[in-house]
């Protein structure tokens, strides 16, 4: 999968400092993958478009506070 993704585009959420403390996202056809910005080259997960979705419909919810 990570070489799947070397043409991603990788974001940061508008809401992330400039001090390297946040994840990265990159959308994919069907899969969303996330990563560690101080790590870029270090593991990635990579959940389906859906489970995204629902994970930050939670987040925008208070679910997980």
């Amino acid at each position: 999968m990570r070489d799947d993704l070397a043409p991603a585009v990788w974001q940061k959420s508008t809401y992330s400092s400039n001090q390297g403390q946040c994840v990265e996202v990159a959308q994919w056809p069907g899969v969303c993958a996330v990563r560690d910005s101080k790590n870029p080259a270090g593991a990635v997960l990579s959940i389906t478009t859906t489970e995204w979705a629902a994970f930050t419909s939670g987040v925008q919810a208070g679910e997980f506070s």
